[in-house]
């Protein structure tokens, strides 16, 4: 740009602050006025109330991390070499499980904690979005998962084990089954109600992460037993539906001791760190080896755009009946909607 330009637009940013009130002057006395930035002390449990309570679980150990670090420090204070330095501790302190895989889960997970915190921050006025730390670090590259579908063979040998051992297998049994027929997330399993079902249909409706609510086809066998489990355990229309024999709902240690315990009678469950999403893999795999992709992804529930949305998905969008028949399928039972 010439210099003769430079001075146009000098010019004329002059004159329309003049006729706006405004000096040179004042901007800089307002820029030196933006109030004191809170403490992570005092940010993050305000922060930390916000979101949602899925959210909360994912960050809430890194939030209490980056207290015990930078507790009273303010929030325009850490740099971005900071955050990486922090990363770094997070990553090499990182409890060693036999599935880690150097801590770089740990340390993606505190950037992302990180930005929640600064987004936030930054919508309300405490720091200016050019001055967000987190943003200028980038997050490890993330490995390629080990999850992978579980072979048939290898599935009912989980389910025999559930069904003969614990001290409630038919609750077991039944949110295994759940899961392997919806493919859906551990939120999504604990988050029906009796009134998300409808027997008449075979349907059941799910509330998973990012707030989707998507309704599901489920076999009629699945239907009637968790209908039932909901009236034996004095389930009432508008709370949990999962529940333990004494009516206190299910939460999600359930979970570990499950596969804790399944691990204990099948050495490879152990060796290989089979969790619930492992039933998940399975599930889709089978649907979009049998049924293609169009159906496996709205299986999956990823069909609201967004990242995960290919540009031809959009004119292949699988229907409920599409779904209803890959179940009858699967389950080897007719649907209502198949």
């Amino acid at each position: 740009m010439s210099d003769t330009a430079s001075q146009a637009e000098l010019d004329a940013a002059r004159l329309l602050l003049a006729r706006m009130g405004i000096s040179p002057a004042d901007l800089i006395q307002a820029a030196t006025k933006r109030p004191q930035a809170p403490t992570f002390a005092d940010y993050v449990p305000i922060v930390s109330a916000a979101v949602s309570d899925g959210t909360r679980r994912a960050y809430g150990s890194y939030w209490k991390r980056v207290l015990e670090q930078w507790g009273q420090r303010r929030l325009n204070e850490p740099t971005p070499s900071e955050i990486e330095q922090l990363a770094e501790y997070v990553k090499t302190h990182v409890v060693a499980r036999r599935n880690a895989r150097g801590g770089r889960s740990a340390a993606e997970h505190l950037i992302a904690a990180l930005r929640c915190l600064y987004r936030r921050a930054v919508a309300d006025g405490h720091i200016a979005a050019a001055d967000n730390p987190a943003f200028k670090v980038a997050k490890p590259r993330r490995l390629p998962s080990t999850r992978r579908a579980v072979a048939d063979t290898r599935l009912a040998e989980i389910n025999a084990v559930v069904a003969s051992t614990g001290d409630d297998p038919a609750l077991d049994s039944l949110l295994l089954r759940l899961h392997t027929e919806t493919a859906c997330r551990r939120g999504g399993a604990l988050a029906p109600r009796p009134v998300d079902l409808d027997p008449e249909q075979c349907l059941i409706l799910l509330r998973e992460k990012g707030d989707t609510v998507r309704w599901r086809p489920v076999s009629p066998t699945l239907m009637r037993h968790l209908r039932s489990h909901a009236e034996d355990r004095h389930a009432t229309g508008a709370g949990q539906l999962l529940r333990y024999r004494n009516g206190q709902p299910i939460t999600y240690r359930r979970y570990d001791h499950l596969w804790v315990r399944i691990g204990e009678h099948l050495q490879w469950v152990y060796v290989q760190q089979i969790s619930t999403h492992w039933l998940r893999h399975t599930t889709l795999t089978w649907v979009e080896r049998n049924f293609g992709y169009a159906v496996a992804r709205e299986y999956a529930g990823h069909s609201g755009g967004g990242s995960d949305a290919g540009t031809t998905t959009t004119y292949v969008r699988a229907s409920l009946h599409e779904v209803a028949v890959a179940l009858a399928a699967l389950t080897g039972e007719p649907h209502p909607l198949a």
